[in-house]
């Protein structure tokens, strides 16, 4: 290969490289240019693309805008108005590309900026395609800006040949689109493809409301809000029941002072707080806003910002995981399964106008009604920091006054949050007019079960369900209250096992049993690192392992508690996952398999057990946090509503 002389690169040339780090796809463009339309102070931003953006990209905001002298210098390479040193890199509280984004943008395309400040009568144009400028000249326009980019990658073919479809680039954007507006619900945000509206919110501040207005309403019925205060940020938001799941992590959106990020630790910590609650290869939904103070996270890892590093990632871990735990915590979570019927082909219903008719079946507001009830209830503690799902506070006073129940009969805390009925209140609710106390059935009968009835998994109700027997020698039929329940004898004998197991690990009262012959194993150099780096967690378990030569270990003690898994079948499996654990969660990891082994010990399906046997069952249930799930996220227990039961033998037709 010939010498080549070294020489300085053409600032074209130059500016195609930054935008080639920057521009990846119409998306970056319209992340760019929207996050600065938020900085700018924009109470409302509309988007509209044409062919995916690749061919027409327009950002119009109400913003602060810029000023007429500044425009040009605005499109030259690191120049910004976000910061000043080197120690504002540090702070996250703007969006902005901070001095690279509309070079970069201008570099390969042709963009017009049309933009007024508030103290100037008239507005300004300016073009510039390709780095070059073209014109600069006076026109008049609202206060805000406007960016028109035409034609991405118009000067750089071989990046433009390698974007995807025009369908498949919209999409990129959408996503885009629909995160923004949920870390920002105080803007007003409208996002138009091809001339079709595809998003829209009303930007008034609510959280839930943007949830509502771009997920829609079947999962705003299903959040459950969470607010935690830590040392080093505080964490707010929403995530989804358990039911509220998907096979990606599509669902998971995590914010950092107002900016989406991607973050593996968030995204584990988040599972790990549903852990027990989902089932395997199944993702929670989640909008979290993290506030951090200037400094202790770390934005620049990446060109476009969208990955963070922590100044304390095991403090961010656990806070996050345990916020997480504790709210799933705090609800019964027995899935009730209606009953579907067969619906009978109806004639076309005149319009309510014309017949003064409600917009909806009368059974339809009933089970609407009886579901955001169960959510308000379930959800109390926290009604007065979110917003309820649209109409579900007129639902709540009708409610009320179909059951005698008025405002004044709410009692509230000094804070103005409620607590529920007045003590004199539910004792009213309690007594018949003869002044003679209602048990459970009859007040479930009367329809005071909302704010009477203990949950299933407790003393109280243990004295008052009746076990109605067992069917298919695996399920278990429970009559409580107004509901029939259906326990899994193999999943809640899972889970009675696994937090054994996990109390024993805790409580050091794990044993060894000797092994006579013992068991050979030769392990890889990897698993030998995974072994040793986890020794302690082994030996706390049971296993005694001595060198045998070469690559050998000989195992001559195994668990004596789990005396029902073959030893060298679970040290096996252990080592492989051990060898994907992090060194400082390790020991910890190791117990969790531990405990999620002896699952197999569970009594399985198709086994008759004894009223003694599935009684002794649910009273180990009633010890633990958690007994609605099995340890890999199955259900323990469901139920049938009795109203639900009656509409399938139509003895209710409403």
């Amino acid at each position: 290969m010939d010498r080549q002389d070294i020489a300085l690169l053409s600032q074209e040339t130059i500016d195609k490289i930054s935008a080639g780090e920057v521009i990846e796809r119409p998306a970056s463009v319209v992340k760019e240019l929207t996050e600065n339309a938020i900085d700018a102070g924009a109470t409302a931003i509309s988007v509209e693309i044409k062919e995916g953006g690749i061919d027409y990209i327009r950002v119009t905001d109400n913003g602060c805008g810029i000023p007429r002298e500044q425009i040009s210098l605005a499109f030259l390479p690191h120049s910004t108005s976000k910061i000043r040193s080197s120690e504002d890199l540090l702070a996250i509280h703007l969006l902005g590309f901070r001095g690279e984004a509309l070079s970069s943008i201008a570099a390969v395309s042709r963009v017009e900026l049309i933009s007024k400040t508030s103290e100037s009568l008239t507005g300004s144009r300016y073009v510039i395609e390709g780095a070059k400028e073209i014109s600069l000249t006076e026109i008049g326009a609202p206060d805000g800006t406007t960016f028109i980019v035409r034609q991405l990658f118009f000067n750089t073919p071989a990046r433009r040949k390698f974007l995807r479809t025009a369908a498949t680039e919209g999409n990129y954007i959408s996503d885009i689109m629909e995160r923004l507006a949920l870390s920002h619900p105080g803007i007003s945000f409208r996002f138009i493809s091809n001339g079709k509206q595809k998003m829209a919110t009303a930007g008034k501040g609510s959280l839930k409301d943007a949830i509502y207005q771009i997920y829609g309403r079947s999962v705003a019925m299903d959040l459950l809000p969470v607010r935690c205060e830590r040392e080093t940020y505080t964490l707010e938001g929403f995530i989804g029941k358990p039911s509220l799941t998907r096979g990606n992590r599509s669902f998971e959106n995590f914010f950092i002072n107002g900016r989406y990020v991607r973050s593996q630790l968030l995204s584990k910590a988040l599972e790990e707080g549903y852990k027990g609650y989902m089932m395997q290869h199944q993702y929670p939904f989640c909008v979290l806003e993290l506030t951090f103070p200037d400094g202790s996270v770390d934005v620049n890892v990446h060109p476009t910002k969208m990955e963070v590093r922590f100044d304390d990632a095991d403090e961010v871990y656990a806070g996050l995981a345990s916020a997480v735990s504790q709210r799933l915590l705090m609800r019964e979570d027995i899935s009730n399964i209606p009953i579907q019927s067969q619906k009978p082909a109806r004639t076309p219903a005149p319009s309510a106008k014309a017949a003064g008719a409600e917009p909806f079946e009368r059974s339809r507001l009933e089970e609407i009604r009886r579901q955001i009830m169960d959510d308000i209830k379930n959800d109390s503690p926290y009604e007065k920091q979110y917003d309820r799902p649209i109409s579900a506070s007129h639902t709540d006073d009708a409610s009320r006054k179909d059951k005698g129940i008025h405002e004044d009969d709410v009692s509230c805390k000094d804070d103005g949050t409620s607590t529920g009925l007045s003590d004199q209140k539910k004792r009213k609710l309690r007594e018949e007019p003869s002044g003679r106390e209602m048990n459970l059935s009859e007040r479930a009968k009367k329809g005071f079960g909302d704010y009477t009835q203990p949950k299933f998994f407790s003393q109280e109700a243990r004295e008052s369900f009746t076990i109605v027997g067992q069917v298919f020698g695996t399920y278990w039929i429970i009559q409580y209250a107004d509901k029939m329940y259906i326990i899994d004898q193999h999943a809640a004998h899972e889970k009675v096992l696994y937090e054994r197991t996990m109390a024993q690990l805790k409580d050091k009262e794990m044993t060894s049993q000797l092994l006579s012959p013992p068991i050979i194993v030769s392990l890889s150099p990897l698993e030998q690192e995974a072994y040793d780096r986890c020794s302690d967690a082994f030996y706390r378990i049971g296993f005694r392992l001595e060198p045998f030569g070469g690559k050998e270990y000989a195992i001559k003690g195994g668990p004596g508690n789990l005396f029902q898994i073959d030893a060298r079948t679970l040290f096996l499996d252990m080592i492989a996952q051990a060898c994907d654990f992090k060194a400082n969660a390790s020991s910890e990891l190791v117990m969790e398999k531990v405990a999620s082994m002896s699952c197999k010990a569970a009594v399985k399906g198709n086994s008759k057990l004894s009223l003694a046997e599935i009684k002794e069952l649910i009273a180990e249930l009633l010890t633990l946090e958690n007994p609605y799930h099995c340890p890999h996220g199955r259900p323990t227990i469901i139920s049938f509503s009795h109203y639900d039961l009656d509409r399938k033998f139509k003895r209710i037709v409403t």
